[in-house]
């Protein structure tokens, strides 16, 4: 094996990113990613570029993935040559101006505006200004795979090797296959795609297997409601997934790799794009990958958003141009897969932890995480939760942490979380000191899934949010088998009569015996996990679709046929906020004094309950409203 080529390719990206770090120039970091872009982050590099226009100023633009903290979006940084890089939060296009000149005209940083300032390139403090990993939602986390994001430009090769990458590649290569599964091994790697099944386990079983040919799959199909992890981690770092692409590649023998991923981030796809053509360029993909006499190729291939097509079976139809459906199992991926080959599909997330393992050892990644799940493990925080984003700790992380030391908590009490995605369980108070790890996890009647973590407080129904997901998954499923394609449709049919308020006691019955039949007969995942939301919902909230059976009655205000919303004159302030955003004039009143509410106009569409600072705004059961106009004509 000849390392001389990678060796010059290293030393001359040092270079390149020591004379970045040491600029003479001023350094503008802008977060550039979905959720940067989203907050509008395209705007504010507008705004930066006409201000140095028109000032005549000089500074470096530097494009980074998303560093975590999404309710900080837009993030802006400025590094001013020999001081430290500081950072800024919620950045408008008129507030990148001020940040822009103050920095750059004036020399100063804006400490009050300033939400933190990054250390570690020798540039000291700076006076009023705390770490931007001091933050609560960071300080808490450790970053393994997402150590990158946020720091180095995900479309320049040279930055990700400056910071160690393709060296975990190379030490594989070094040292050989059967020693690299062996590393994956002891460093007690399970599956992030959700099962948690062992990664080296997999990988013996292909290597293993009769075959000419073997592939390597990443499966990017992401389709979970409200999840990002993976998106966030090929905008952020795509050099990562794809080194360690590599490596899985390597230690199972095969010589074309695909990565799946959804139509959907075309962000993602362009910066992979970009960084397989620089893979190219500098000799990690092609025939005798650094004189190891290792060939290897990828293919992109874009979904069409098939939720089902996140199950391997389905995942390599697709790829095969049928219709992703899953088929029965064994055989299994690992000795029957992609065009009848030994295939194996890792996550996006297994993949961007190898690099780390093979870098730094197997007994560095098993010091993190407890025993049995070894190592770190990212999530999407969203909901009612007040700091939502991207997060990373290691595996074992109590619920509570994450929700309320990472997260901040709920602005109203919290009520529940749903973990695992729309297959996952809605997990009430009493769990919150649940680790989050694989076997806890399922233990309390929910999975791990991808990671993705929905936080809910008081005006989250749980009948609603199980009719939701429910109707989420029954669209998705391809149809194949009857637990699922019949019994899901008939799941939402119960909660769909629960959330008008046509229910009765026996529903329940059927909705827990319907639920447990879905879960035991369906073929694939998909079918096997989609009664969750119902069965934890109705284990853990059982009162509550009581009330919506009996009372007719949601507590939460979200059920549209059971409730009528009412001003509550005592709190109300006559602000007006509710009379600005009532799309059919059923609010009226002069401001400062008590408003009123016509509920013949009302269409309950909730922007007044939503958007009223004083709980002024209540949402009654219809039947109440019905009591209350009986008392009213018999007086």
């Amino acid at each position: 094996m000849n390392t001389n080529k990678f060796i010059q390719q290293r030393e001359k990206a040092a270079r390149k990113w020591d004379r970045l770090q040491k600029s003479r120039v001023p350094l503008i970091y802008l977060g550039s990613a979905s959720c940067g872009r989203a907050a509008g982050a395209m705007d504010v590099l507008a705004a930066v570029k006409k201000t140095l226009k028109d000032r005549s100023l000089k500074a470096k633009m530097v494009h980074v993935g998303c560093i975590g903290p999404c309710y900080l979006e837009p993030l802006m940084d400025v590094q001013m040559p020999g001081r430290p890089r500081v950072s800024y939060a919620n950045v408008t296009p008129e507030l990148a101006k001020r940040i822009v000149v103050s920095n750059l005209v004036k020399g100063d940083p804006m400490g009050k505006l300033a939400v933190g300032y990054f250390d570690g390139n020798g540039h000291g403090k700076i006076p009023g200004i705390k770490r931007f990993f001091d933050l609560p939602m960071l300080k808490p986390q450790v970053r393994v795979v997402l150590r990158n994001c946020g720091f180095i430009e995900p479309e320049d090769i040279d930055h990700y090797i400056a910071n160690d990458g393709y060296s975990g590649i190379v030490k594989a290569l070094e040292t050989g296959p059967e020693k690299v599964i062996a590393e994956v091994e002891e460093a007690g790697l399970r599956g992030r795609g959700g099962a948690g099944f062992p990664t080296f386990r997999k990988w013996e079983i292909c290597r293993n297997s009769p075959g000419e040919t073997k592939y390597m799959i990443c499966n990017a199909d992401e389709g979970d409601p409200g999840a990002f992890m993976n998106r966030s981690l090929i905008e952020g770092d795509p050099h990562a997934v794809l080194e360690g692409l590599l490596i899985a590649a390597y230690a199972i023998g095969a010589s074309h790799g695909y990565i799946y991923i959804r139509a959907e981030y075309p962000l993602a796809i362009v910066r992979l794009e970009k960084a397989i053509g620089q893979m190219r360029e500098y000799g990690f993909l092609g025939k005798d990958i650094l004189g190891s006499g290792f060939d290897f190729d990828i293919t992109i291939k874009e979904g069409a958003g098939a939720f089902v097509c996140g199950e391997e079976t389905a995942l390599i139809s697709s790829i095969e141009g049928k219709r992703g459906m899953p088929k029965s199992r064994p055989p299994f991926p690992a000795v029957c897969g992609l065009h009848g080959m030994p295939t194996i599909i890792n996550n996006v997330e297994t993949l961007g932890t190898l690099p780390n393992i093979m870098r730094n050892g197997a007994e560095w990644y098993s010091r993190l995480g407890v025993q049995g799940n070894r190592g770190t493990k990212t999530f999407s925080l969203v909901g009612k939760v007040r700091r939502t984003g991207l997060i990373e700790v290691p595996l074992g992380t109590s619920l509570r942490k994450i929700i309320f030391d990472i997260g901040g908590g709920t602005l109203k009490p919290f009520k529940a979380v749903q973990t695992g995605g729309p297959s996952g369980g809605c997990l009430s108070e009493e769990f919150l000191d649940t680790p989050g790890d694989y076997e806890s996890l399922a233990a309390a009647g929910s999975i791990m899934g991808s990671g993705g973590l929905i936080v809910m407080d008081e005006d989250t129904c749980v009948v609603d949010l199980a009719r939701y997901f429910l109707e989420f998954t029954q669209a998705e499923s391809c149809g194949k088998c009857s637990p699922c394609r019949v019994g899901t449709r008939h799941l939402v049919e119960i909660l769909k009569r629960i959330t008008r308020g046509d229910a009765e006691p026996d529903d329940l019955i059927k909705l827990q015996n319907l639920g447990e039949t879905v879960k035991r007969g369906s073929l694939c995942g998909l079918g096997q996990t989609a009664p969750n939301p119902v069965l934890t919902t109705l284990q853990y909230f059982r009162p509550e679709y009581l009330m919506h059976v009996k009372e007719k009655h949601c507590e939460a205000a979200v059920c549209r046929e059971l409730i009528e919303y009412r001003v509550v004159p005592g709190k109300c302030t006559g602000c007006q906020r509710c009379v600005d955003v009532c799309p059919t004039g059923a609010i009226t009143g002069p401001r400062s004094e008590p408003h009123n509410l016509d509920p013949d106009k009302c269409i309950k569409c909730r922007a007044c309950y939503e958007i009223c600072r004083f709980d002024a705004i209540a949402g009654d059961a219809i039947i109440i409203r019905s009591m209350r106009e009986s008392d009213e004509q018999a007086n």
